[in-house]
């Protein structure tokens, strides 16, 4: 495809990407948008030009401050809607052209949480992340649990505290058992970030039904990144017996633009070989993995960027259509906005490690900055960002960033 709207070489948000988010100008109330190049697309004022009215959708839901409305409409309509976007944007006598009111500048938006989120999951999909956990804390030898390779492990957290990029994050207190006497309590020691993918949830299924893994892809909408905020101490002493809890619902950090799986489908491919066989309702076929580069770069403040880890979303042991129907199996429902995210993401070598815990070998070495300064953990005032992309063929689609920083613990 050939847009007529320049953007440059290297862009996220090319003519093969164009994700939706949430965006207010100038003090605006939040509305629909999708994106491409260094510009917001105002879906609102694309629609006044009559370019979806073919497609029958009500006003007001280009005005509306998530894009869960939007999403209920159906994979058949927004599907559409994008592409339209795509042929008008490639159309030299597109309306598109003459509007001054559909492309503004992202630095003159604020992006905003695109979905509201009813339900969220973590899960903890990549084997090597788990391995790697379980050679620090439990036996180097037989470092998975018994039931990793059986099943995607997953737990319901909390959807309250999921945030857009941009905005920070106080250190969050709780208790803490040193190794030589009683609990005390106090700021994290041990403030970790996760590196994840999450899907959206796109369609809504029944209680008691369960989602095939032949299916799953019809209820998956599109994808983030995701930033699982964990306090490695706070979960250490509180896992036992039923697992995460303050050590991780004070935040989750999420990138705002919601890249479409449509989009993605260009840079699928196949993912690791799972062995044992799983049971039948989580045998998949087709490719289901996505070559998604992702980078992990912490800033402390006043100071430049450091890359810290370079990981890919084609690692995960378990993809997203099994998560999905082992997460339905029981008859689970999921609901429009409902959010999964992946687990950390780790690959082979020490450079991918998707969490502190793991750079640091559980905070038994250091990583050295660039300005010399030197890490085990996150520290007050840094800045976690996470980005990814997939390029491939003269195609690239990325999702942008998610930045977060770290403020001192509230007194």
């Amino acid at each position: 495809m050939n847009s007529w709207k320049s953007y440059p070489e290297n862009s996220d948000f090319s003519i093969y990407n164009l994700p939706f988010g949430i965006f207010s100008v100038n003090g605006s109330s939040p509305r629909l948008c999708s994106a491409i190049g260094d510009e917001v697309i105002d879906l609102r004022a694309a629609a006044q030009l009559g370019l979806f009215d073919s497609l029958s959708i009500e006003p007001s839901v280009w005005d509306s401050n998530t894009l869960n409305d939007f999403i209920s409409l159906g994979k058949k309509i927004t599907k559409e809607v994008r592409i339209i976007l795509q042929s008008e944007l490639c159309k030299e006598d597109s309306k598109l052209k003459s509007s001054t009111d559909v492309f503004i500048a992202m630095n003159e938006v604020r992006m905003h949480m695109p979905v509201k989120v009813g339900d969220y999951t973590d899960f903890y999909s990549s084997r090597e992340h788990a391995t790697n956990l379980g050679k620090l804390f439990r036996d180097p030898d037989n470092a998975l649990l018994p039931n990793w390779l059986h099943i995607p492990v997953g737990y319901h957290g909390r959807a309250s505290s999921i945030i857009e990029s941009g905005l920070d994050i106080y250190r969050p207190c709780g208790q803490q058992k040193p190794a030589d006497g009683p609990p005390v309590y106090g700021p994290t020691k041990r403030l970790d970030f996760e590196l994840e993918v999450a899907f959206i949830i796109g369609k809504e299924s029944e209680l008691g039904n369960a989602i095939s893994t032949e299916s799953a892809e019809e209820y998956i909408f599109g994808l983030v990144l995701f930033n699982d905020w964990s306090a490695r101490d706070i979960q250490k002493w509180e896992y036992v017996p039923l697992g995460p809890f303050l050590g991780k619902n004070f935040a989750s950090s999420i990138s705002p633009w919601i890249v479409t799986l449509e989009a993605l489908n260009d840079f699928r491919v196949s993912g690791p070989q799972q062995d044992p066989p799983v049971l039948p309702y989580l045998k998949y076929e087709g490719i289901r993995n996505i070559d998604l580069h992702l980078e992990v770069i912490l800033q402390p403040e006043n100071s430049s960027e450091n890359t810290i880890s370079v990981s890919n979303f084609k690692y995960m042991y378990w993809n997203m259509a099994q998560q999905l129907a082992h997460h339905t199996v029981n008859g689970c429902n999921v609901k429009v906005g409902d959010m999964m995210a992946s687990g950390t993401i780790s690959g082979k070598d020490e450079k991918s490690y998707g969490s502190m815990i793991e750079i640091s070998r559980g905070g038994k070495e250091t990583i050295k900055l660039s300005d010399g300064q030197e890490r085990k953990f996150i520290e007050d005032n840094d800045t976690v960002i996470m980005r990814g992309y997939c390029e491939k063929d003269g195609k690239r689609v990325g999702f942008g960033e998610v930045r977060t920083k770290v403020l001192p613990a509230k007194k």
